[in-house]
């Protein structure tokens, strides 16, 4: 009986769970390696030891309330062929609004700034310095890079979901249906991977902008500068500006996971 790639991948996951087959599933494809996958950066590029973003939560509430803004929200939709799906259980997002309890659940308090209850927050996956969703991954499909970026390789993904368990801050979607078929062709962009029904996506830092020497598309288009993307361990950088000046603060510190993603309140 013929067996597709895409169910060898799901029967080695398994084996890998049991102790068996992990040699051979590596050896097939090493993590990270997939074509899709593969932003091999030119002299262009953008580097760094270890990528962070700060958002600044004032001027991001200001706009947001000044006219809706969503404009980082559409651009990233945009680049990354992410569909718009009618139900909203099958809803896929790589950067969204959460209210303020729920972003900084188990943080908030009966002191806190009347300016920041109930208010929308911008939230993505954190990109954790120790990252519970790369511990977890029968297949290695999630996986970090050296500069600290966590990766998703949709060819290894065999729809476990067992990073989505693992991931503590509900920064991962599944393609519970095709989303494919609610792609606007004319709008595709033809330079990133569409995705197939069964597999997890997540922002990836737009890494394969940052290979072509571009910011990710959220910070680009924000017109209040509200989003500082930099090198984390360069004392000199803009991230690290912001934070020595301003006081900041992270999601969920206390699960040890080191989120990359900073708040100035």
């Amino acid at each position: 009986m013929a067996v597709n790639r895409r169910d060898f991948l799901r029967i080695s996951g398994l084996g890998t769970l049991l102790g068996l087959g992990s040699m051979a599933t590596q050896e097939l494809l090493p993590p990270g390696k997939a074509l899709a996958q593969q932003y091999l950066p030119d002299g262009k590029a953008l580097k760094a030891k270890r990528w962070a973003m700060v958002v600044d939560a004032r001027k991001c509430l200001e706009k947001v309330e000044q006219d809706g803004c969503r404009d980082c929200v559409l651009a990233c939709n945009r680049v990354h062929n992410i569909p718009a799906l009618p139900d909203p259980k099958h809803e896929v997002k790589w950067i969204w609004q959460e209210r303020y309890e729920n972003t900084f659940a188990g943080q908030n308090h009966e002191y806190a700034e009347d300016a920041l209850r109930g208010k929308p927050f911008l939230v993505l996956c954190n990109h954790c310095d120790k990252p519970p969703c790369v511990r977890v991954c029968p297949t290695q499909a999630t996986f970090k890079r050296d500069d600290g970026i966590v990766m998703m390789d949709f060819h290894r993904c065999i729809g476990c979901r067992y990073c989505m368990a693992a991931c503590p801050y509900g920064s991962r979607s599944f393609n519970f249906v095709d989303p494919r078929k609610h792609l606007d062709s004319a709008a595709t962009d033809p330079k990133f991977p569409t995705r197939m029904k069964g597999v997890v996506e997540k922002c990836n830092f737009c890494a394969e902008r940052l290979a072509e020497g571009l910011m990710p598309a959220c910070v680009e288009v924000c017109k209040e500068k509200a989003l500082i993307f930099g090198d984390l361990e360069d004392p000199g950088s803009e991230v690290r500006k912001v934070l020595r000046s301003r006081y900041s603060i992270r999601r969920k510190p206390e699960l040890g996971t080191h989120p990359e993603i900073f708040y100035v309140v």
